[in-house]
């Protein structure tokens, strides 16, 4: 009986974890930040997935100069938020070739196997960046790998499309007005992408805005549950 109350103990205490798949290194402050930031807040365990380094960002420089850059950012806006990152350097549009010659697939679902998150962040299906549909799929593959107990809630967050049309799915909408600004100052830490922040912003708070009406708050974020 002592040993039963014990394990009852331990997974009553245990943190929840929540984790994200990001194609690049800015697509899950762009998609989620503000709902990651969060949930961390609220002393969640926060896990950030990014496939790729983003190495076709800056194609004039050398490779390793663009990881040191991309993953340095990506680091200090997870210090922001708050969160884990864990890396993988899959080429850019070639994602799937690299997800199977890397056999990513077994660290991923040793990764979820371990963690066991309640919720899954990835990228919307209606985004047709061939990066973020393939994370898509990817997310979709590992969630039916998994024991079924230990299946987490799957939702899609978009990136660059300003609005959704998964009108079929049931949507959850996240009160992000005490996360906003951390969502902000961690878009911000991405310095390599200063010639292209301007849109991201102004994005992001259309976006929260109009998600944040929704629930009648300042600012949201909206998600689809898809599994």
């Amino acid at each position: 009986m002592a040993s039963k109350n014990i394990i009852k103990e331990l997974t009553r205490n245990k943190r929840e974890v929540i984790i994200a798949f990001s194609s690049h290194s800015d697509d899950w402050v762009i998609g989620a930040g503000g709902t990651l930031a969060k949930y961390a807040q609220e002393g969640k365990k926060v896990i950030i997935v990014i496939f790729s380094y983003g190495e076709k960002s800056h194609p004039w420089l050398k490779e390793e100069v663009i990881q040191k850059m991309r993953s340095r950012e990506a680091f200090h806006a997870g210090e922001v938020v708050d969160c884990e990152i864990v890396f993988f350097d899959l080429e850019e549009v070639k994602f799937e070739e690299g997800y199977k010659s890397k056999n990513i697939g077994q660290e991923l679902l040793a990764l979820l196997e371990k963690e066991q998150p309640t919720k899954l962040f990835t990228h919307c299906e209606e985004d047709l960046h061939p990066d973020h549909n393939a994370v898509h799929k990817i997310t979709l593959e590992l969630w039916s790998k998994l024991p079924s107990k230990h299946r987490p809630e799957v939702y899609t967050y978009p990136v660059w499309n300003p609005v959704n049309f998964h009108t079929k799915y049931p949507s959850l909408y996240i009160d992000i007005t005490s996360t906003f600004s951390s969502k902000l100052n961690a878009i911000k830490a991405f310095h390599s992408q200063k010639f292209h922040i301007i849109y991201p912003v102004l994005l992001l708070l259309f976006r929260a805005v109009k998600d944040g009406i929704k629930i009648r708050k300042k600012f949201g974020e909206q998600f689809f549950r898809i599994r």
